[in-house]
This record gives structure tokens, C-alpha cells and sequence, in this order.
């Protein structure tokens, strides 16, 4: 007999890749389980196991920065009880962070995929769950997306839950209303400018050299932002290239991106026309919000 669950849970995540920098992604994960019937005529508690799937995932996957251990462009370090240092070397956009071990997720690949991260979540299930259930199916797969969509990254350091972690992620779609009507050509520019992005804050900027970075951190305020806060989990410090990060005014919550698309769209829609934006947060949710077109 067996199970399924379909859109069991998000997993809105970041990882590393040398080609791409650092990436925001959201998966959705399906279940099925299959097993003998219990004296109940079922194979297992099936409300049960479902929140016992989610909670896995969630602790050790969900809102972490994936990290592929065995990619020669990758070096982890340990620093102090709970803390380590991660290092992606990539030329002039080399990435560095040194956070609490709680927000990475170190997998055993030489690249982050989706084949890779799904076997990492078989491992991170083995033994947890009851013994009737026989077989495990895991499927890791996008939404589908109608128009244009990107890739963000990060961290919200006011927040209770692990969105405080400075480096996790999203794919994320967008839409674009002028007076009513999708603009694809706008959606498309926000697409192009946000793939691959770091968004931070401006109050989390710091010098790179103030910053307790490995030594393979040989990087400059001339060439990459630097970003630390103290969170309720712990100190979180990123090293990311200009080039691949965008600095924001305020907080990165998907509220507050909402609006600073919606302000940045009006300086170039025609006087009076109204803007509505549409921002998501993964899959699934996110927030709108409005303005008025300036362009004289």
C-alpha cells in the first residue's frame, strides 16, 4: 500500500555554486510512503508523519545555506564551539561567511542540485521514521512559473524564526500592473537585475576588514559589501561581491521589496498611471503593493 503526500512543504533555501555565485531557491517536496496496514487498517498515522517529515526538513534543510562539502571551490572551517567559517573561491566573487553552524547545510556532492540535495534529504530521514513504513519516495521539484521569476538571497535579522539567518533564499516570481494590465517587458527588468541577487540592508553594512572572516578571505571594501548582525540565534558576518548584491534602505522583508519596486517603477510610468506590484516570497505568498506613475 502506499501514500502520498503532494506539496508536503517548501523548502525556500540558498546555496553555493562557483558558477552562479550564491542562490536563491525554493523547492516544493512531495511524499510518497509506502508500508503494511496497522491494526487501524493503515499504514501509518498519516497526520502524524506528515508534520514528522516537515519538522525534519525544516530543522535540517529549510532556510539554511546549502554547502557542497566536496567541491574543490569550497573550504569550511571550524572557528568556536557552534561556528564556522564557509568559503566559496571564485575569483574577484568569492563568497565568505562566518555564521552559527545552524545556518548552513553541508551536503555531501560536489555541486548542489536537486538529485543532490534529495539524497541528502533521504539520509537526513533514514531512522526517523516508524518501522511499517518500507519505502520512501522523495521528489524535489520548481513551480511552475507563468512569466518572469529570480533568484534572491537574504537575511532578516529581526526575525524569531530561522529567516533570521543571513544567507537563505527564494525563486521567487513577480508581476508588474500598469493601470490594470501586466507589464511583461517591467517584469522581465526585475527578473534580469534581481537573478542570483544578495539583497541586504544598509544598517547591516560593515567594513569586509572588521569582519571575522577565514584567510582565504583576501577581499576589500572596493570590491565586496560586508554585512553583520547579532540575531537571536547568534552573530551572522557575510563577505558577497558588489557585483552580485543589491543595497536596500530599508529591512529585505518581501513587504518592504513590494514597495521599493513599486517606488523605483513609478520614476518610469507616465504621470498618474497606477502601479501595482505583485512580489512573492517563494511559492505561494508574498505581498502587494501600490503607487502612482511620475514620469512627466
Amino acid at each position: 500500500m502506499k501514500l502520498f503526500v503532494r506539496d508536503l512543504t517548501v523548502i525556500d533555501a540558498s546555496y553555493l555554486c562557483e558558477a552562479r555565485g550564491m542562490v536563491g531557491e525554493s523547492w516544493i517536496l512531495d511524499v510518497v510512503m509506502s508500508g503494511e496496514l496497522n491494526e487501524m487498517s493503515m499504514v501509518l498515522d498519516f497526520s502524524r508523519v506528515k508534520k514528522q517529515i516537515k519538522q525534519i526538513v525544516d530543522e535540517y534543510v529549510d532556510h539554511r545555506l546549502i554547502v557542497p562539502s566536496r567541491s574543490e571551490a569550497i573550504r569550511i572551517a571550524p572557528t568556536q564551539p557552534g561556528y564556522s567559517t564557509v568559503d566559496l573561491l571564485r575569483g574577484e566573487n568569492s563568497i565568505h561567511l562566518h555564521c552559527p553552524d545552524q545556518a548552513f547545510c553541508l551536503i555531501d556532492a560536489e555541486s548542489v542540485s536537486i538529485e543532490s540535495v534529495t539524497e541528502h534529504l533521504y539520509q537526513v530521514l533514514a531512522g526517523k521514521l516508524p518501522e511499517n513504513v518500507q519505502g520512501l519516495a522523495l521528489t524535489l521539484r520548481h513551480e511552475r512559473i507563468d512569466g518572469a521569476f529570480y533568484h534572491y538571497s537574504h537575511g532578516l535579522k529581526k526575525h524569531d524564526g530561522n529567516c533570521q539567518r543571513i544567507a537563505h533564499g527564494h525563486r521567487s516570481p513577480v508581476e508588474l500592473f500598469i493601470d490594470g494590465q501586466r507589464d511583461a517587458e517591467l517584469e522581465q527588468q526585475w527578473a534580469s537585475q534581481w537573478q542570483d541577487i544578495y539583497l541586504g540592508s544598509r544598517e547591516d553594512e560593515c567594513s569586509v576588514a572588521s569582519l571575522n572572516l577565514s584567510q582565504n578571505a583576501t577581499v576589500t571594501d572596493a570590491t565586496h559589501y560586508g554585512f553583520r548582525y547579532t540575531a537571536p540565534q547568534g552573530e551572522f558576518e557575510l563577505a558577497i561581491a558588489r557585483a552580485e548584491a543589491d543595497m536596500l534602505e530599508t529591512d529585505t522583508t518581501v513587504e518592504l521589496l513590494a514597495q521599493y519596486m513599486a517606488e523605483k517603477v513609478s520614476d518610469s510610468v507616465a504621470m498618474g498611471k497606477a502601479i501595482e506590484v505583485v512580489a512573492y516570497e517563494g511559492v505561494g505568498k508574498g505581498a502587494m503593493a501600490t503607487s502612482t506613475g511620475r514620469q512627466q
